[in-house]
């Protein structure tokens, strides 16, 4: 897998903009990454270095639409924790 699908998006969330006050940021990653794949694509998109990388897998949900109940996809969310006084600017000002 090549570093730049590692990446899917980044995740605004309110928790999220809590958590940048402490140097994490949050990102939807591609299922089969790994912890030392996002460390390499973080730093290497970002210019910056990481510290720890914590991963939870979200798994599917049933929801209703309507009449109709349909499933949700299966996702991996990541966790990112920078170095003290690095920051990543994408995130700055949302």
């Amino acid at each position: 897998m090549h570093l730049y699908e590692v990446l899917r998006r980044p995740l605004i969330t309110e928790k999220g903009t809590t958590l940048q006050q402490q140097g994490k940021y949050l990102f939807e990653v591609a299922e089969g990454a790994n912890k030392t794949m996002i460390k390499e694509a973080v730093e290497k998109s970002f210019k910056v270095k990481v510290n720890a990388v914590n991963v939870i897998n979200i798994p599917s949900q049933s929801r209703r639409m309507g009449r109709r109940i349909i499933q949700t996809p299966a996702w991996k969310k990541a966790v990112v924790t920078l170095r003290p006084g690095d920051k990543i600017e994408f995130f700055e000002g949302v």
